[in-house]
């Protein structure tokens, strides 16, 4: 139900006034399913998002269909959301997927590297190198054509294969990403095992070897309940960029034990709690996940659209 007035807004000083969430739910939490969704749901699902507020929306990965058969309609969906007045970042894994995104006009991509060994062999097939050096042409072009370019970095906090991730590795990667000309990273928690401590230290050493919040967004999973606690850590570091996924969509196909992102709608009622604003209508926002999570046809995972979710969400 909904209780005007709350959450409390109280603002702390040691914390940013404005958050940019960037909404990885019609990629990252699409690509995670196991049915395909229509594209011209997909493309309502960006819309509706937009409308809610979300400014940042990452809208599909020119990947090959073989990979991420989900999202195969790459081609498709992108011309039917590209007119809306909202950053659209696309993946693209590498020169091709890149010419496919740029031919339909994107003004912002992403690549995806992994700090640890085991993930860019199962996720890439190829070595950390090797896949640095396969995303160097894709970043230079892109930087070429004035798109913007994001990296973003996987396992940063654990490992499924390898277990505990050295932070000097992590700093390593991010180093090479930043220096190969990337605009900002996103710091994965894929399989959801870090803890602000670990947090804390991460970001502590990136401002020492020069990569410094500004810099950074964090994308959290909620595997072992931690993702809330390690965003507030982030913050309080500096970080203004958020990785969340709207109803808590997704996961890794690469990493069977990673379940679902932090959920946009949770993550805005702690934001609105702590006095942070985002820009985001939260209503619009819970309807439109419940909307979504009808097309899929299950229950939205997010305790915040399950809490705000009533029948009058339905007029949004």
């Amino acid at each position: 139900m909904t209780v005007p007035g709350l959450p409390m807004a109280v603002p702390s000083r040691d914390l940013p006034t404005r958050v940019r969430i960037h909404e990885v739910g019609a990629r990252d939490g699409l690509q995670n399913e196991k049915a395909t969704v229509p594209t011209e749901v997909k493309a309502e699902f960006i819309r509706r998002l937009a409308d809610a507020g979300l400014t940042t929306i990452e809208a599909t990965s020119f990947v090959h269909p073989k990979w991420v058969p989900q999202l195969a309609d790459a081609e498709q969906l992108f011309p039917l959301v590209s007119d809306l007045p909202v950053a659209l970042p696309v993946l693209v894994p590498n020169e091709r997927g890149l010419d496919r995104a740029l031919g339909l006009g994107a003004r912002r991509v992403a690549v995806f590297a992994s700090a640890t060994e085991s993930f860019a062999k199962a996720n890439l097939n190829r070595t950390v190198d090797e896949a640095l050096a396969m995303f160097e042409p894709v970043v230079s072009r892109a930087k070429a054509a004035s798109v913007h370019v994001r990296g973003y970095l996987s396992m940063c906090f654990g490992d499924p294969w390898e277990g505990a991730v050295p932070i000097p590795q992590v700093v390593k990667v991010c180093r090479a990403l930043l220096d190969m000309g990337c605009d900002e990273l996103s710091l994965g928690d894929t399989i959801g095992v870090a803890t602000p401590g670990h947090v804390v230290a991460l970001l502590a050493a990136l401002d020492e070897a020069g990569v410094p919040p500004t810099a950074l967004g964090v994308h959290f999973h909620d595997t072992y309940g931690q993702a809330l606690a390690n965003t507030l850590a982030a913050l309080q570091q500096g970080v203004t960029t958020v990785d969340a996924s709207a109803g808590g969509l997704g996961g890794c196909p690469y990493a069977k034990s990673a379940t679902g992102n932090l959920a946009t709608e949770d993550l805005v009622w702690m934001l609105r709690g702590l006095g942070i604003d985002t820009g985001i209508d939260l209503g619009r926002l819970v309807a439109t996940s419940t909307w979504m999570a009808a097309q899929l046809g299950r229950p939205s995972p997010s305790r915040t659209v399950r809490a705000l979710s009533h029948e009058d969400s339905e007029e949004h």
